[in-house]
């Protein structure tokens, strides 16, 4: 880590690491800094009342007080007030604002120039918001960026493809449909990455798969949108039995 900064991890297992190292904070610690980091700036009593939910108000205040006084006395502090509200210092380096800004900036740019440096496969395919942690502010917040980084790689499929670099559109491709396999925009930039390779019949058979999915799962078909999207009309094989070994083909 560059001396002199700060920096939180909270995709994955919550970490700090602070100039002079990793510090281990207790839970409490760690749920208020990471309610913080992700809020950046949050009233004193709706932090204390989400974090605490079960008791009064007043002892949920004092707890509050308590965690703050046990944090580590950084400087600048890590979290900071204003009056009633506190804050996350701005020197304070996240995980999340990183991936949120390179899966908005994926998704604002997709139909625009060209890509430029490294594709953010990496940060876009990483891990969840805090895994095992089920507050309800946490869950909202993991889906929120679940969402982000599912059209952030749908996105930068289309981009890759466009700009002809096809492996790498297809590993953005099936990132998506393997986080969330009933999601179409995501078959779509498979199946697009097949026709741009030239590959018909495994574009076919990819929308075949797909369409027996929905069937299965949800009983609609696909859109006529993805439909179209094939040069012929696809030649629909009869559903065989088994049908969670038939997905194992493809995803």
């Amino acid at each position: 880590m560059v001396s002199g900064h700060s920096r939180l991890w909270l995709l994955g297992q919550f970490r700090l690491e602070l100039p002079t190292g990793t510090v281990e904070l207790c839970r409490n610690g760690q749920r208020v800094l990471a309610f913080l980091a992700l809020r950046r700036r949050v009233c004193r009593t709706v932090v204390a009342g989400t974090l605490w939910p079960e008791v009064t108000e007043e002892h949920a205040r004092g707890s509050l007080r308590t965690t703050l006084w046990k944090l580590p006395r950084e400087e600048p502090p890590l979290i900071g007030s204003r009056g009633d509200t506190l804050l996350i210092t701005p020197a304070l380096h996240l995980d999340v604002h990183d991936l949120t800004h390179a899966a908005l900036g994926m998704v604002e740019s997709s139909s625009g120039p060209p890509l430029h440096g490294e594709p953010p496969l990496g940060l876009l395919t990483g891990e969840d918001l805090l895994p095992g942690w089920d507050e309800d502010w946490v869950l909202v917040e993991r889906e929120r960026l679940r969402q982000l980084r599912l059209h952030a790689l749908d996105a930068l499929a289309e981009a890759l493809t466009r700009e002809g670099k096809r492996a790498l559109a297809m590993e953005a491709a099936w990132a998506s449909v393997r986080a969330e396999p009933l999601r179409e925009s995501a078959h779509r930039a498979v199946i697009a990455a097949h026709l741009a390779e030239g590959n018909v019949g495994e574009a076919v058979r990819h929308y075949e798969a797909f369409r027996q999915l929905l069937q299965e799962e949800l009983g609609v078909e696909p859109s006529p949108q993805l439909t179209r999207m094939l040069p012929v009309g696809p030649r629909l094989r009869s559903t065989p039995s088994g049908g969670d070994a038939r997905r194992g083909r493809l995803w």
